[in-house]
């Protein structure tokens, strides 16, 4: 190994071992409200939003860890507004991963280990838009980054406000 001008060796990386143990669906729900309400013809527009939550935990394992990613998924007729469908699955993959510093180790569940399980959870959406009577929905990719970075500030505001709060003459 190269010594650096000191005459020292550089500290060496650790090097990150992530593997996929398992990943399943903890919980599926899908509500077709158009069939329900018989709303038809062919005037239908939806107008498509999706939520994605993130949870991540410790397992008793060493080194495992279990993430959570969750979506929401409400379908909406742009016309008149109503409820065409509406998607819940709760997608969980559980992780071992080495070698990562434990300041690292919260972005790295929060960002990689979904990224890496995602496209299966969006293939489950797919398949269950199509059972459920309309198009599959192929969602977009997440970028898990700006979610984190969110979920972050969010988090700082909600401080902020409440030691503002606790600090605040009565």
């Amino acid at each position: 190994m190269a010594e650096d001008s000191n005459g020292a060796k550089p500290a060496e990386t650790p090097k990150v071992n992530m593997r996929i143990l398992a990943q399943y669906v903890r919980d599926l729900s899908f509500e077709n409200v158009a069939a329900q309400k018989k709303l038809q013809g062919n005037n239908v527009q939806p107008d498509i939003q999706v939520q994605v939550s993130l949870d991540a935990n410790k397992r008793e394992a060493e080194n495992q860890y279990e993430v959570a990613t969750k979506f929401k998924i409400t379908s909406k007729n742009k016309d008149d507004e109503q409820v065409l469908f509406i998607a819940e699955l709760d997608y969980v993959g559980i992780f071992m991963i080495e070698g990562v510093p434990q300041e690292q180790l919260h972005p790295f569940l929060l960002i990689e280990c979904p990224r890496m399980i995602f496209p299966f959870a969006r293939r489950v959406i797919s398949d269950v838009t199509r059972d459920g009577g309309f198009p599959p929905l192929n969602l977009d990719n997440v970028d898990f980054l700006a979610l984190y970075k969110q979920e972050i500030q969010r988090q700082a505001a909600l401080k902020a406000q409440q030691d503002a709060a606790a600090s605040a003459p009565n």
